[in-house]
């Protein structure tokens, strides 16, 4: 079942594309083809934007997390062989601090229906009965509907499409890299988030979004991109001004 069937969505979708679309004409007369793609860079960086009160809050939440780390392996120690009483000290202990163990969850949550639309968006020929005419763009010659997966798979093969694709990768990569460098989680002693096997799975999770970057059409993978550079820019920031306590 298509769920963009459903006339609240269809709408949703089709207000998305005249948007784009037309900011895409906007820009067309400078950039030619790649007018959409910078479209989808503006949208990018206008989400960013709006979103920076939320970074913010993920900022204090993950200072607040670090400050009550010691008092939650207290809790642990005293009530570890009491999972009930152990869960039920641990949200109070979260309660009377007013944070949650998933404070800094919102901005992945907010931005995860905008990537879904973009990727709806540069998937379909049609949107609301009309011609999407947002696939006969492209960017550096490589069209922004096109996935690098399905380019291997079935073709036909693109250089242009596998240069542009590498680029952003490549990019993706180096964020995450840094991104697992600077921001390395602090070992929590005696639990389950302490061992070998998830230290390295989490650490493995930076680079997810290079990996989910592969199979959704480039436009989508254009502005996984700018989010990873403008979370890491922003997280540098804010960490300055709301650092951890040591």
């Amino acid at each position: 079942m298509d769920p963009f069937s459903f006339p609240p969505l269809a709408a949703l979708l089709d207000a998305a594309y005249g948007a784009l679309a037309g900011l895409a004409t906007f820009f067309e007369p400078f950039t030619g083809a790649s007018a959409a793609a910078l479209a989808v860079v503006v949208v990018t960086l206008l989400v960013r934007a709006l979103l920076i009160p939320v970074g913010i809050s993920q900022a204090k939440a993950e200072q607040t997390r670090a400050r009550l780390a010691p008092r939650l392996r207290e809790i642990r120690k005293r009530h570890g062989k009491n999972p009930e009483r152990l869960q039920r000290e641990t949200m109070q202990l979260y309660r009377d601090e007013n944070t949650s163990p998933f404070a800094g969850c919102l901005p992945v949550l907010l931005q995860a229906p905008i990537v879904g639309i973009l990727y709806t968006l540069f998937l379909r020929t049609e949107i609301a009965g009309h011609p999407n005419e947002l696939l006969s763009h492209d960017l550096f010659g490589a069209g922004l509907g096109t996935s690098l997966v399905h380019m291997l798979a079935a073709g036909p093969f693109s250089l242009p499409t596998l240069a542009v694709f590498g680029g952003l990768v490549a990019i993706m990569v180096v964020v995450a890299e840094v991104t697992r460098r600077v921001f390395r989680p602090a070992p929590v002693d005696d639990t389950p988030l302490s061992s070998p096997g998830m230290l390295r799975m989490m650490s493995a999770l930076h680079y997810l979004t290079a990996v989910f970057a592969l199979f959704v059409p480039l436009a989508a993978a254009l502005y996984l991109t700018i989010t990873v550079v403008w979370t890491l820019v922003q997280r540098v920031i804010l960490r300055r001004r709301h650092p951890l306590p040591v």
